[in-house]
């Protein structure tokens, strides 16, 4: 059976130095995203989400494997685009006004036939409350600028700062949403040793 590593056919894209801010061109992927709003510690809406995302991408993944091509790959880790309505008054204390899309890229021989035929399995098994929210499609970021956090999400500031001077200093402007890729589970590593990819496009 044929094993896909999917981060490192993706590298450029998944793969981060916390020294070395880098430039990267990123192409357009298809993702599952959902969107919601609120305290993503707090929101029951988040963690309706999240979950949603993982049963569907696993069942995903279960599915190509048993089917005709039967190619194994591993599930790729969960994203998160993050803004206000006014990004000048984005802050980390006021959590509550956040809205966000979380998203889980797919390999590129899914389909959205594929995509919606595993969604009626998932359904009629588990039903998890926010499926019907779960879309397929494709996120075009273009050019960005990334670098690696370790630590807790809470200290991410100075590198977001740094990541934003750096892209003014090489005389860009910021466009679209915060960026970030989670590379570990929270739930089941400490918070010094999170790692978080952090990515901003700009123009």
């Amino acid at each position: 059976m044929k094993k896909l590593d999917l981060k490192k056919q993706l590298a450029a894209c998944y793969k981060a130095s916390a020294k070395q801010i880098h430039d990267v061109d990123v192409p357009s992927f298809h993702y599952l995203l959902i969107d919601g709003k609120g305290d993503p510690n707090s929101a029951p809406e988040y963690a309706e989400a999240v979950a949603a995302l993982f049963q569907l991408s696993y069942a995903i993944k279960f599915h190509v494997k048993k089917g005709k091509s039967a190619v194994d790959y591993g599930v790729m880790p969960l994203e998160g685009l993050w803004w206000v309505d006014d990004m000048r008054l984005f802050s980390t204390a006021e959590k509550s006004a956040w809205k966000w899309t979380m998203m889980i890229l797919q390999p590129e021989f899914v389909t959205r036939e594929i995509v919606e035929a595993v969604r009626a399995e998932v359904a009629r098994k588990k039903n998890p409350p926010a499926l019907p929210g779960v879309r397929f499609e494709a996120y075009p970021e273009g050019p960005s600028a990334q670098l690696l956090h370790i630590g807790p999400y809470s200290a991410e500031g100075p590198n977001i700062r740094r990541l934003h001077e750096h892209i003014q200093q090489s005389g860009h402007s910021l466009r679209g949403k915060h960026h970030e890729i989670y590379l570990r589970d929270v739930r089941k590593a400490a918070p010094e040793k999170l790692r978080t990819i952090i990515r901003q496009p700009y123009r």
